[in-house]
């Protein structure tokens, strides 16, 4: 795992740009993440906030601007970059036929890691999921799934996790299960950038927190220190009114 602050910045993108046809999705994207940092992105449905973390894990490219990943140029070493991090999303990518533990050696054995089983145990016990081991990802609730799906990205033990609007579908008691799962994962050795359109999960588990709107950063700050009652109408007023 790389030491915070030795080999520069976990991520930075400058005058990062993203079209689709007339569609201005990302409009000079400026950012740097130190690493070791938790960074979350919070904006309204449609800032960009999807596109961005997708041209980050290099699954997508942008029309524009510079973006370097772990010192590494994601548009011409994806593969090798994306073997260094996880990424999560609304969407599990788990197989659900197969149980927890099926779908972790599955991709186990992508990864070709070694310890696998070791791997496993650790990764379920992590989540709180070692006692559903051998049940299918189909009896699992959205947050149970969700949590499989942290362990999927974390077999590898990647430097960057990416999270994709994780909480979406969740009620109120799996969001405070998976915050605080995220809180015990950020240990200062990992990077961990979270986007979010729910201001209150932002601030909570954050270091930095970012507000992206129209396709642009329009604030930063260290999300230890906001007052979120005062942050709220700022963040409504940069938003544009837009939740």
């Amino acid at each position: 795992m790389s030491v915070p602050g030795v080999l520069g910045p976990a991520l930075r993108a400058r005058g990062l740009r993203k079209s689709f046809g007339a569609r201005v999705a990302l409009d000079g994207i400026d950012l740097e993440v130190p690493r070791g940092v938790f960074l979350t992105l919070v904006g309204p449905n449609g800032a960009g906030k999807t596109t961005l973390l997708k041209i980050l894990a290099g699954l997508s490219r942008p029309s524009a601007g510079e973006v370097w990943v772990l010192g590494t140029d994601p548009r011409r070493e994806g593969a090798r970059l994306r073997a260094r991090m996880g990424f999560i999303s609304h969407e599990p990518y788990l197989y659900a036929d197969l149980s927890a533990e099926e779908n972790l050696r599955f991709f186990a054995s992508l990864y070709g890691l070694r310890r696998a089983e070791e791997r496993i145990d650790e990764v379920l016990a992590r989540v709180d999921l070692a006692s559903r081991r051998g049940d299918p990802v189909r009896a699992f609730s959205r947050g149970m799934t969700q949590r499989l799906a942290i362990a999927r990205a974390l077999l590898h033990d990647p430097e960057l996790l990416l999270l994709d609007e994780p909480t979406t579908g969740l009620d109120d008691r799996a969001v405070g299960i998976l915050v605080d799962l995220l809180g015990a994962i950020h240990d200062g050795a990992r990077t961990l950038v979270l986007t979010t359109h729910r201001l209150d999960v932002g601030l909570r588990i954050a270091d930095r927190v970012a507000v992206l709107a129209g396709g642009r950063v329009v604030h930063e700050a260290d999300a230890r220190s906001v007052d979120p009652s005062a942050f709220a109408p700022m963040y409504a007023s940069l938003c544009g009114g837009v939740p």
